[in-house]
């Protein structure tokens, strides 16, 4: 697997891209191997001509993510406030306080009034919830469910599995856009239940990619889409077909859906729309 790290690697770098329909998953299944599988592509498109970078990864997944985040470029702007000339911004929950944790009320600017990162949700008739105990306040049937990729927070949409990100000018009301968004998933069990759709300024559909299935117990899928300019406004992330509840399991523990969740968001500084 070593050798197969290093190639993918080669690949972002050198820019020699394989070419993959953005409709098309990886295949893969649950297993014990702990084998990684990733895939760098092109798929969707930003306007007649250009095609993103996709990044797909599944197991061990962390090359991939250092990988997407030089794509991206640096600095990581953090919290910092303003539209900053280059790099990126990153939200990995783990910050995020005790008293809007494990609560399904999380609030939808925290990213980009509190703590000023440029991403907002659009509320979606549902809360949020960051959970630092792997969602078992939901139901303490999902205890050991969820693996971390950055311990010991995650979330989720509360109440349904959509998930509408919006980007603003880090720390303003103003409309942003970026070039590049990455999630890590965590429990991708069935082929296409996972997706994000990236539109544009104007609702224009840049296309819809499926995150790969997990390929080991750890249970880690990467889903990451770059275009050259600051083009996605919008997000549309659909996590599994079926919502975290009391009544709900995930399917391998005998339930009837894919329950999926979030763990680290890595995407492009947000750029004001219209400079």
């Amino acid at each position: 697997m070593r050798a197969r790290s290093t190639i993918v690697a080669l690949v972002i770098v050198s820019g020699a891209l394989l070419a993959w329909s953005c409709s098309r998953e990886l295949p893969g299944a649950p297993s014990t191997s702990g084998a990684r599988s990733a895939t760098v592509a092109r798929g969707g498109s930003s306007g007649p001509t250009e095609k993103p970078t996709v990044v797909m990864s599944s197991g061990a997944i962390e090359p991939d993510v250092a990988a997407f985040r030089a794509l991206l470029g640096d600095p990581n702007n953090a919290a910092t406030p303003g539209e900053q000339p280059a790099g990126r911004r990153e939200v990995n929950w783990d910050g995020v306080p005790a008293a809007v944790t494990n609560t399904d009320d999380f609030p939808n600017d925290f990213f980009n009034t509190t703590s000023p990162r440029g991403l907002f949700y659009n509320r979606t008739g549902h809360g949020l919830e960051v959970s630092d105990r792997g969602f078992t306040d939901v139901n303490p049937a999902y205890a050991g469910e969820f693996n971390t990729f950055s311990a010991p927070k995650l979330f989720s949409p509360a109440g349904g599995n959509v998930v509408d990100v919006r980007f603003r000018v880090a720390g303003s009301d103003a409309e942003a856009a970026v070039t590049g968004i990455g999630v890590v998933f965590v429990d991708v069990d069935k082929a296409g239940s996972t997706t994000m759709q990236l539109l544009g300024e104007h609702g224009q559909d840049l296309g819809t990619f499926k995150a790969p299935v997990r390929s080991d117990d750890r249970g880690l899928s990467f889903l990451a889409i770059k275009f050259s300019n600051p083009v996605i406004s919008r997000v549309k992330i659909v996590t599994g077909d079926g919502r975290l509840a009391p009544d709900e399991l995930d399917v391998t523990a005998g339930g009837r859906h894919d329950l999926v969740v979030m763990d680290n968001f890595l995407y492009g500084e947000p750029h004001r729309i219209g400079d």
